[in-house]
């Protein structure tokens, strides 16, 4: 680790754990030797806060923030801006200490997390397209109405809360030599790098950041000269788009910025095909749901293009939740598998419909792979786009599923050697 952080302590953070241990889990730490192999590390350790109570880790923070607050800020109310967990997270403290809460999120925010906020006991804004809108508008509201605003990220009672999973990392996996973590706004990097300084040993701490949102990086490495004004140095993003929405964050702020740069060391970018690889990993060889947000520090760890040096290394994966809606899970997997190569879309022109489709299921079938669509496409209109614009032909689009690239071409050689059945494209 880089620095010392005066404004998050080693000491907030064991207060935190007293103060928050009977009402979050001491979630488990899964040690994988798949994703050992397959990053070259000694061990892979994933921390699940996947399974934390409201599905993510910031129950921590957020009733670590609550508890604290005095009786005239609990009388007048909370409220919250977030793109889902800390939406949870607020609501569930607010409702475990008798606390009034809304939470403002922005439209992108999915709709499980919306209806789990509101079952926690939430009044829900939706207001703006992304997060940043939404803050402002809970901010507005918060000075017109006297409700006490909790900030998702930047308040040292958050970040303290989030710290609590280091000082479990430390506990559970005490060879530990480098963490992975999700960077969005930056408590939880900031709350879990503070925590690893009761580390018997240095531990490195590497943010992971979407590609659609990488302002974290350029953040932390601004030189100190430039950051001597209040919110200097800080880079901010006009706009973000990524699977991960819960990292979905335009910009840091000044708390965990500071905070931040005293305690992580590096930080790298992977793209949203890596993350949906990570999500289908994940569902596949660890049998757990995660989130985008949940599976980036995973797809850091697999990929060949962050740079990171983790062979022979202890590493931990915070797998930060897993408030996913089952129809983007199932396409983040989808794409995950076209990613592996262990899936295709392709479009048939098939003879006599609809006899021919029964042959088409068969030998795929008897090919060993997975049929997971078959649906008759619309028919060309004079395109000149080949045989399946022939009346007599019908155009069928199928999505296979198999074991690799390779056993997925032997599939579609073997439709193409079915009489009435010609393979006129495949995705790439």
């Amino acid at each position: 680790m880089s620095g010392h952080n005066d404004l998050v302590t080693l000491a907030d953070v064991e207060d935190a754990r007293a103060r928050i241990d009977d009402v979050v889990h001491r979630t488990p730490l899964d040690t994988s030797r798949t994703f050992a192999k397959l990053s070259g590390a000694a061990s892979v350790g994933l921390k699940l806060e996947n399974v934390q109570r409201t599905g993510s880790f910031k129950i921590r923070g957020a009733y670590n923030k609550l508890a604290q607050l005095d009786v005239q800020e609990r009388e007048a109310g909370v409220i919250s801006a977030s793109a889902g967990n800390h939406a949870q997270g607020v609501a569930l403290a607010g409702r475990l200490l008798d606390i009034e809460t809304t939470i403002v999120v922005p439209e992108v925010t999915p709709a499980a997390k919306i209806e789990a906020t509101r079952g926690y006991g939430a009044e829900v804004v939706v207001e703006g397209d992304i997060y940043e809108r939404a803050y402002e508008f809970a901010l507005d509201r918060a000075d017109e109405t006297g409700e006490t605003f909790v900030h998702p990220f930047d308040d040292e009672a958050i970040i303290a809360g989030q710290g609590t999973i280091g000082l479990e990392l430390c506990d559970q996996y005490p060879e530990i030599e480098t963490v992975l973590v999700a960077i969005g706004g930056g408590g939880l990097i900031s709350g879990v790098g503070t925590a690893l300084e009761a580390a018997e040993h240095d531990v490195r701490v590497i943010g992971v950041q979407p590609e659609g949102a990488a302002h974290a990086k350029r953040t932390l490495e601004t030189a100190a000269d430039a950051r001597d004004d209040e919110g200097a140095g800080i880079h901010e993003l006009a706009d973000v788009d990524t699977v991960a929405e819960g990292i979905a964050d335009t910009r840091m702020l000044e708390t965990t910025a500071t905070t931040a740069r005293a305690v992580v060391d590096d930080v790298v970018t992977v793209t949203d095909r890596e993350t949906a690889t990570a999500v289908t990993l994940l569902a596949e060889r660890a049998k757990t749901v995660a989130e985008g947000a949940g599976a980036a520090p995973l797809a850091a760890a697999l990929s060949d293009e962050t740079g990171l040096a983790l062979e022979d290394e202890h590493v931990g994966v915070i797998i930060s939740g897993g408030n996913v809606n089952l129809t983007e899970h199932a396409d983040l997997t989808r794409t995950g598998l076209h990613e592996l190569g262990r899936y295709v879309e392709a479009r048939l022109a098939l003879d006599g419909w609809p006899t021919t489709v029964g042959n088409v299921v068969e030998t795929i079938e008897a090919e060993g792979a997975e049929l997971d669509a078959l649906e008759r496409a619309r028919r060309g209109a004079g395109t000149g786009t080949g045989t399946v614009d022939r009346p007599n032909r019908v155009p069928v689009t199928i999505g296979l599923e198999g074991s690799s690239p390779e056993h997925l071409d032997g599939v579609l050689s073997a439709l193409a050697e079915l009489d009435a059945v010609s393979v006129v494209e495949r995705s790439t």
